[in-house]
């Protein structure tokens, strides 16, 4: 277990370092620019969103592109489309529910709660996290094999 465990954060350790980064920035920024709590909890939200899934991107396609000049083959569009799919695999059902309805919500209330704006922030992204990564670990894991062979 102990491989998969230091796989898993090798993978995605350094996008949620920038997504933390990135959400706290944000919502402090929108909150502090709107005063509305749901314009913080979307930013925050969202702004991790694109920080998280444009370092696994960009990520995978550096890693699939190194692999394919090792073999002397080119990256093409039809390669960024599976590198696209493997990750709309991987996150797609972790990441509706968890961009749409959880993230949001608990970083809506859970600074309200809290009373403290970033505690509230920081742990909304923690539980949030739990939510996203146990289906997203085992969607990575069954479509490993089958859609992460891009040459």
């Amino acid at each position: 277990m102990k491989p998969k465990i230091k796989e898993w954060l090798k993978r995605y350790l350094p996008a949620e370092a920038l997504s933390l980064l990135a959400t706290l920035v944000a919502a402090w920024l929108a909150w502090h620019g709107t005063g509305s709590r749901v314009t913080a909890a979307l930013a925050g939200t969202w702004s991790g969103n694109v920080a998280y899934f444009g370092y696994i991107l960009a990520s995978d396609v550096y890693r699939t592109h190194q692999q394919g000049f090792a073999l002397g083959k080119p990256y093409t569009t039809n390669t960024l489309l599976k590198n696209v799919r493997a990750l709309a695999v991987e996150f797609g059902v972790a990441e509706l529910a968890d961009s749409f309805i959880i993230r949001p919500a608990l970083m809506y209330y859970l600074p309200l709660w809290l009373g403290s704006f970033s505690g509230g922030i920081l742990l909304a992204k923690a539980l949030a996290d739990v939510t996203f990564y146990v289906p997203a670990i085992i969607s990575y894991e069954l479509s490993k094999n089958r859609l992460r062979k891009f040459h």
